[in-house]
């Protein structure tokens, strides 16, 4: 269905010709509040006006009593990893002839999970190992679609990756590993195991060996080579440049994690590049800060509208070597795998952070208590949003901590962090794991915390235009529920001029929503992609009256007015 496009001064007349009373009711008498809605004409001569039943639905009310455990934003979704096929695909070399299908049937079914989760993105891993999920002309194709390296799959996963998602409304983030070129099981340390055309084949002083000389060992790009930095954004840009992600996301894997008793081989790139640095783990915390920097400059110049995230480990610093740190005793990212990453959050070089805070409340070494505060405070005064990486995988396992063996530890997680507003959100690792309910945790922090949709949390500080509510042109019963239908109404063109998808919200009962109605989620039923605007309520009950209103949403989930509400008899 194409939108009108519609100059603001002619919005009432096309209010008055457009809107038409809902099926089986008459068109309601202008209303006062707490009267019935109005409905038909007569809701053209205020649909414009800031009244109860057209207030900013974006905007909480205030004094608006909200439902903690239905909030009208949060983000929430699952990694889905691709690394030795851990989520998707479950297997490299599928036996079924029709292996395109079976994997694109698979994904589905992880959608189909984050639909049922109440999820409203999936974080999927597209680049694990210096490789490719969609044909690049940089980097081979990955050899966890078909089982070897640089085989081409016949398809274009990436392609069917983001429209798939967008199909059913989830934000897709793709994620990539900067600079893991290669795993144990795989090529491991040898570069001519490699996918014939590799860039390290060609440029070998680009690759590291570490640990050297061990069975784990594996490559890595050599982060302290400005060229090699150059050419990892390249091949991340090709991707953001040519698909329509939501998000660039990247893990906690910068340089290496430390192996007991050796440090990361860069002596002669230290000397080459070094100069000026106090020390050598200062210089390696520069070159992943270029990274980061250069990285959300380059999105930002391409697409203004997609946000950049990465996933560090949990702690920063411990408070006993910096007392801008943690009250923790753990691993430190700042000084294991050269990742300030609380610089940059100050620095606002990223637009969400989501450190994996996988330890359990109560954990004397690192306490999710204490972990999530301080994020919350390194996030406070920055448009950075904060988001919690949840280890589902932790749940059930005999090996961990007594805490995980209780199947209502993830939701006290969520419940806790209730408390600070500055977290939006929560990504829980990984699939397969959620998908496993293992104790049946999955289904108690669904129903506790997930009962409801929820809408991204918006990003006031990227770009965006005001959109214009849309029309509800059509409110009927059907066998299987209400079907609704509405126009879209724009007033620009271009990704931040439209309406990318729409929110249906319903009330009891034939009634003004006035705007704690749309505080937090309790009216919220579905949110659509805005391909074919329109929606079927299955959920709606035979015999009973509801109101109905829709906002137009765009990419970047800033919410329109709602529209005039519609009622159902």
């Amino acid at each position: 269905m194409k939108a009108l496009r519609l100059p603001v001064a002619t919005l009432a007349l096309a209010l008055l010709g457009a809107l038409a009373a809902p099926t089986g009711a008459a068109a309601e008498p202008p209303s006062r509040p707490g009267a019935a809605p109005v409905t038909g004409a007569a809701a053209a001569t205020t649909a414009g006006a800031p009244v109860a039943g057209a207030t900013a639905a974006g905007a909480t009310a205030a004094g608006c009593v909200v439902d903690p455990a239905a909030p009208k934003r949060q983000f929430r979704a699952m990694w889905i990893a691709s690394v030795v096929n851990i989520d998707w695909p479950s297997k490299a070399s599928w036996t079924d002839p029709d292996r395109i299908a079976a994997q694109q049937a698979e994904y589905r079914g992880w959608l189909d999970l984050a639909q049922r989760l109440h999820h409203n993105a999936v974080v999927v891993q597209v680049r694990p190992t210096a490789d490719a999920f969609w044909p690049s002309p940089y980097e081979p194709w990955s050899e966890y679609l078909t089982g070897v390296r640089g085989k081409d799959p016949g398809w274009d996963p990436l392609a069917f990756l983001v429209s798939e998602a967008h199909k059913r409304n989830l934000e897709f983030h793709a994620w990539f590993n900067p600079y893991r070129i290669s795993m144990p099981d795989g090529a491991g340390a040898d570069i001519d195991k490699l996918a014939p055309g590799h860039p390290v084949r060609e440029h070998r002083d680009w690759a590291v060996a570490y640990p050297a000389n061990a069975p784990g060992s594996r490559l890595y790009y050599n982060p302290g080579i400005p060229a090699v930095r150059t050419f990892v954004e390249t091949a991340i840009m090709d991707a953001v440049q040519r698909y329509d992600i939501d998000g660039v996301h990247f893990d906690d894997y910068f340089y290496p994690y430390p192996a007991a008793g050796q440090d990361f081989p860069d002596d002669a790139t230290f000397a080459t590049y070094g100069a000026g640095y106090a020390s050598r783990a200062d210089w390696r915390r520069h070159n992943i800060d270029l990274l980061i920097q250069e990285m959300n400059q380059r999105i930002k110049a391409a697409k203004p509208w997609v946000k950049f995230g990465v996933s560090p480990f949990g702690i920063w610093r411990n408070a006993s070597a910096d007392p801008l740190g943690s009250a923790t005793a753990g691993t430190q990212s700042y000084d294991a795998n050269y990742a300030d990453t609380r610089k940059w959050v100050k620095q606002e070089w990223i637009d969400y952070v989501v450190p994996q805070v996988y330890w359990n409340i109560g954990l004397p070494v690192a306490d999710y208590a204490k972990l999530v505060p301080w994020w919350a405070d390194v996030v406070s005064g920055t448009h950075v949003q904060l988001y919690i990486g949840q280890a589902d995988y932790k749940i059930g396992d005999p090996a961990q901590p007594a805490a995980w063996q209780d199947p209502a530890e993830m939701s006290r997680h969520l419940t806790f962090n209730r408390d600070y507003p500055r977290v939006q959100g929560n990504i829980h690792f990984s699939a397969t794991q959620v998908r496993a309910n293992k104790l049946g945790a999955t289904d108690i922090y669904a129903a506790e915390h997930y009962s409801r949709p929820a809408l991204v949390p918006t990003m006031t500080h990227l770009p965006h235009k005001p959109l214009l509510f849309p029309l509800v042109t059509g409110a009927t019963r059907e066998a299987t529920g209400v079907r609704l239908r509405w126009h879209p109404l724009l007033d620009g063109v271009g990704p931040l001029g439209r309406a990318t998808s729409y929110a249906i919200y319903r009330f009891d009962g034939a009634q003004l929503p006035g705007p704690c109605g749309y505080a937090d989620a309790r009216h919220l039923v579905a949110t659509v992609r805005g391909d074919d605007p329109g929606y079927l309520d299955t959920t709606a009950e035979p015999g009973r009256t509801y109101t109905y209103a829709v906002t137009a949403l765009d990419r970047l989930a800033n919410e329109s007015l709602p529209s005039p509400p519609r009622v159902v008899r």
